[in-house]
């Protein structure tokens, strides 16, 4: 252990983006990182969250730890939403600030923004209009994150950041058939119809509807961009209040298109369909990144290459996924063309 550096703590180090930031600063020679799982801190427990913080002596704190999920996990477990996103946040910002913590990166979500803000979404959007109902829970909840920290930097005056990304894929990602996001869930589907020799995979929506993609490293690397920039700098950027900064690749793709490239990059060559019978959510959410450009920072990495990474890291999953495989989707059985069995993909379910 090398004293001389800062005690780093990372809550959530083990999802998609605390695994990548714990990667970046491994990479930029600290060694005097903290980790828990879940099973040895319960964050939502604010008792546990005290004695770790009075042992472990902190310096520094990426929280990253939260509740996420897609549209239908939002939609179904609004209250487990809400609720576990507050505590935790709640516990871990107060007690960095009791136990002497005065630097703390909050990672947030780009669906704190208005359903229907003018694009693309500046950091001054923020509670200018109605957020999207499906997931608001847990945009109020981050909502407050931003807040909490606001507020201890105005009354005590720490130097609590937040950044808020766009929607992230990559190693570490969740690829459960239901409760994942976009990227993975286009993946799993896609891959699963191609072994299966399906015909189609439908998805829901009409397709376009225009997202933004971030690779999880880039968000990373913009994190601890952002942690090491000067006081000075970053209150330049932000204000008094050291508010939120957005972090994205400033580029969007239309759903229809996403689905395309996926495909290709997994090698599916049946057909897709848009069933547009089904809700399109939001229909553009692109952030906004002139600050974080300003401050020195822009994504590196093309979703085309991003994509092959993020299929590359779910091969190597698929011995170990912790959610329970679908069934084989067995060629022979067809629809009333006598086709081979389609796949059926509610992409609103994967979206902020």
């Amino acid at each position: 252990m090398n004293d001389k550096q800062p005690r780093i703590y990372i809550a959530g180090h083990n999802g998609l983006v605390g695994s990548a930031i714990l990667r970046v600063l491994h990479a930029q020679g600290h060694t005097n990182i903290v980790t828990r799982s879940h099973a040895e801190l319960e964050l939502a427990n604010q008792a546990q969250v005290r004695a770790f913080f009075q042992t472990e002596k902190i310096d520094v704190v990426y929280l990253a730890a939260a509740k996420v999920g897609g549209i239908h996990a939002n939609n179904t477990f609004p209250a487990e939403f809400i609720f576990n996103n507050l505590m935790v946040q709640a516990n871990v910002i107060h007690e960095a600030w009791r136990h002497g913590v005065r630097k703390l990166l909050f990672l947030g979500s780009s669906c704190i923004y208005p359903r229907l803000a003018p694009q693309p979404l500046r950091e001054e959007y923020l509670m200018n209009g109605m957020l999207e109902p499906t997931n608001e829970p847990y945009a109020i909840a981050k909502i407050a994150g931003i807040k909490l920290c606001e507020s201890y930097n105005r009354q005590y005056g720490t130097d609590y950041r937040s950044v808020m990304p766009t929607n992230l894929y990559g190693p570490g990602d969740n690829f459960h058939p239901e409760n994942s996001h976009v990227i993975p869930g286009l993946i799993r589907r896609f891959h699963e119809a191609k072994v299966a020799k399906a015909a189609e995979v439908v998805i829901w929506g009409s397709g376009k509807p225009m997202r933004e993609f971030l690779y999880v490293d880039d968000m990373a690397t913009a994190s601890v961009h952002v942690m090491q920039l000067a006081p000075e700098v970053y209150r330049a950027h932000t204000g008094t209040m050291l508010s939120h900064i957005n972090v994205g690749t400033g580029e969007d793709t239309a759903i229809g298109e996403l689905a395309a490239l996926v495909a290709k990059t997994v090698g599916y060559t049946g057909r897709i369909v848009f069933d547009s019978s089904k809700p399109d959510g939001t229909p553009r959410k692109l952030l906004d990144v002139t600050k974080l450009t300003a401050l020195g920072w822009s994504a590196r990495m093309p979703l085309a290459r991003g994509l092959q990474l993020a299929y590359q890291a779910y091969l190597s999953s698929l011995a170990t996924l912790a959610s329970p495989a679908l069934p084989a989707l067995p060629a022979s059985v067809g629809t009333l063309s006598g086709e081979a069995a389609g796949v059926s993909l509610a992409w609103p379910q994967s979206v902020c």
